[in-house]
């Protein structure tokens, strides 16, 4: 998807992602990692997600990136909080306390902007890359991220051929194969979340799948 596509979506309020609760698998699975109380950790294409301000009331440092500004200005306004803003090209950045977010294109991301980063929660970014793309945000990923980086991923499966993306359906398989290389990956969680999505039915979804993996570095 462009940068394009996704600036209208916000602009649209067309953000069927977002959820307005923290994530019940956030909260269940997050302490088996095992991240220091004040490591650092990033959430990629982290929207107005309230699971930044969950992760910054476990006493960790936690670091966003985001295309949209919209979202980023959203995400601050609606806990009425007023971050401090620089201009650091190609980012804007936002801080309040131990929360802050890079307002710009994941891809701009360098090793110096994950100095110190211990983990990485990704919930809405992996699926939001089609399969032709979604190598190349694996890719970089692992390219700027500090080298004994955990991560918990959450991601999604079900028929491509019964609905459009995003999100996008990544098998087990696919896991293995983008990230297998540089991570033990250890399932944590297989659920069959239909029934609890009615507006997947309603776009032709007969099953859905959510499946929540560990991600630890070998060796």
């Amino acid at each position: 998807m462009t940068p394009d596509f996704w600036h209208e979506r916000w602009q649209r309020g067309e953000t069927g992602w977002h959820l307005d609760e923290i994530n019940l698998h956030l909260q269940a699975h997050w302490p088996r990692l095992g991240v220091g109380t004040r490591g650092r950790v990033l959430v990629p294409l982290c929207g107005k997600s309230l699971d930044l301000l969950w992760l910054a009331s476990q006493g960790h440092w936690v670091l966003g990136v985001e295309l949209s500004p919209i979202a980023v200005e959203a995400l601050f306004r609606d806990q009425g909080l007023t971050p401090e803003v620089t201009e650091e090209p190609p980012f804007r950045r936002y801080r309040v306390d131990e929360l802050e977010v890079l307002c710009g294109d994941f891809f701009d991301l360098s090793p110096a902007h994950l100095v110190g980063v211990e983990a990485v929660y990704d919930r809405a970014s992996l699926i939001a890359f089609p399969p032709e793309t979604r190598g190349c945000y694996a890719r970089h990923l692992m390219e700027v991220l500090p080298p004994a980086v955990r991560v918990l991923l959450i991601t999604l499966d079900y028929d491509q051929d019964q609905m459009a993306g995003p999100p996008f359906a990544v098998t087990s398989a696919e896991v293995v194969g983008l990230f297998g290389e540089r991570f033990e990956i250890e399932p944590e969680a297989c659920l069959d979340v239909l029934a609890e999505n009615p507006r997947f039915r309603e776009r032709g979804l007969t099953g859905l799948v959510e499946r929540v993996y560990a991600l630890r570095p070998r060796g």
